[in-house]
Order: structure tokens, then C-alpha cells, then sequence
């Protein structure tokens, strides 16, 4: 009866929330079992386009930690909320536009992130789903533990306030708090302007792919909002990986900066009054 209803909870998740996080769970465990090691999967311009691993295009958003705790729970929790809200509110019935997001701002982060030393960009990631959300539901209130009342819309800034008070790099708060911005106005904004038109087009492949209609009566759930996230780097500092010696001094620079980042920030995330 347990396992009865798990499944039906995950079969009830919508298909772009459920893909996400589960690759997300996923490379984290084979991490955590030692089946792969962080080195084979973190952002790095040069083996990409030298030796064409491109499977680091996508692992650099589905790594959240190789310790998996508290720490990578409510990550995960996290990500997977304001992922599910986006996709079940303002792209109901809207899939494809929400891969085009998706597609959209990972590309916009893998070019920034070729500028930045950010190993893994899933945080980042999040930051952009959540300023998103936070832009297009501007009258949820939320609570800071009680403290501090304030609107949705200031919500990313109350999580780069705290990364800065705890002395963690913000540079993964801008870089996802300004892809957001940028999807949220060439999306939201842009199009309704004077001589404004509609940048973003999803393409027709995504589109028959999920098989969609739009659900012109749904009204939007209520939001509900988890707590106390950890948006910090990767724990802990991976093994070496001795391809050859060019792959090796990129490893072990990367190693390197993962031990810098071993300290985890715990924030905690407003919720909802």
C-alpha cells in the first residue's frame, strides 16, 4: 500500500518537474556510491570543447552535493517545489514552454559560468526558477521565520542578503537572479511593450512531444513553501582523476576549489503566511 501511493505521487508529478529532479536524486547517488566522481561531471569550457565531453553541459545542473544529508534533501525539496508551482501555475498546460525555459536559461548560465569559476550550476539554476516564480505570483506574502514579512518578489533578494551575511559567493545568486530576470522580461515584459514582440518561440517538436492543451480554467493552488535550504557548494573534495595530464591539472585546479567551497550555507527560505 506504501509503495501504491509513493508511485502514485511520483506519477502525478508533472513530466518536466519529475525528469529534472530525478536526474538531479540520481547523479547524486551514483556520486555518493562512488560509481562516477564529481571531476567527470563539473562545468569545464576546455574539456567540452577539447576532448567533447559534453555530457558536462547537462551534469553541471544535476549535481547537488556528493554527501547525501540534510544538506542535499532540502536542496532537492527546494528545487523541486518552486519547479513543480511553476510548471502546475503559469505554464500549466504549457510544457514545452517550461523545456524552452529550461533550454533557455542553461544556456544563458553556460555562458556566463565560461566567465565565472563556478564548478556546478544547479543552484543557480534554482535561483532562476524561483525568481520566476516570484516575479509572476507578486502578491504572495511571505515570512522570514516569523522576523520579517515582505512580498514574493523580494524573496531572491532576502536569499543574496543571506549568502552575503554568511560569506558565501554570490556570484551563484546573480548569475541565477540575472538569467531569471532576463527570461522573466524578454517573456513577461518585452512582448507587451511598443514595437515589442515575442523573443522566445517554443518549438514545434517540443510541442507535439508532449501532446499538449492549454487549461484556460485552472485557477492556481495554493502556495505552500518549504524551509531552511542550503544553498551552498559542493561538500567535501572529490578524488583525482588522471586521464592524461591536461585533464589532470584541470582536475586538480577543480579540486582545489571545491575544498575552498567545503563549508555548506544554510538559509534559511521564507514561506508563505
Amino acid at each position: 500500500m506504501a509503495f501504491q501511493s509513493i508511485r502514485q505521487f511520483y506519477v502525478e508529478i508533472p513530466p518536466v518537474t519529475r525528469f529534472y529532479t530525478t536526474a538531479c536524486v540520481l547523479t547524486t547517488l551514483v556520486v555518493h556510491l562512488d560509481i562516477v566522481s564529481p571531476l567527470q561531471l563539473y562545468f569545464n569550457p576546455t574539456l567540452i570543447l577539447r576532448k567533447l565531453q559534453l555530457w558536462r553541459l547537462a551534469t553541471t545542473f544535476l549535481f547537488f552535493g556528493s554527501s547525501v544529508g540534510i544538506t542535499f534533501f532540502f536542496n532537492i525539496v527546494f528545487t523541486y517545489r518552486y519547479c513543480r508551482m511553476l510548471e502546475e501555475g503559469s505554464f500549466r498546460g504549457r510544457s514545452s514552454d517550461f523545456v524552452t525555459m529550461f533550454l533557455f536559461g542553461a544556456t544563458l548560465m553556460t555562458f556566463f559560468g565560461m566567465f565565472v569559476n563556478l564548478l556546478f550550476l544547479g543552484q543557480a539554476f534554482t535561483l532562476m526558477l524561483v525568481y520566476v516564480w516570484s516575479r509572476r505570483n507578486p502578491g504572495v506574502r511571505m515570512n522570514f521565520f516569523g522576523v520579517m514579512n515582505f512580498q514574493a518578489p523580494y524573496l531572491p533578494w532576502v536569499l543574496l542578503c543571506c549568502s552575503m551575511i554568511l560569506g558565501n559567493t554570490i556570484w551563484v545568486d546573480i548569475i541565477g537572479m540575472g538569467v531569471g530576470h532576463i527570461y522573466y522580461f524578454l517573456e513577461d515584459v518585452f512582448p507587451f511593450q511598443r514595437n515589442g514582440y515575442k523573443f522566445l518561440k517554443t518549438p514545434n517538436f517540443l510541442k507535439l512531444l508532449f501532446n499538449e492543451h492549454i487549461d484556460r480554467n485552472h485557477q492556481t493552488l495554493p502556495e505552500d513553501r518549504p524551509c531552511c535550504f542550503n544553498w551552498g557548494g559542493d561538500e567535501g573534495q572529490p578524488p583525482a582523476d588522471n586521464n592524461n595530464a591536461e585533464e589532470a591539472a584541470l582536475n586538480a585546479e577543480a579540486a582545489r576549489h571545491l575544498q575552498q567551497d567545503h563549508n555548506q550555507r544554510d538559509i534559511p527560505v521564507a514561506v508563505v503566511n
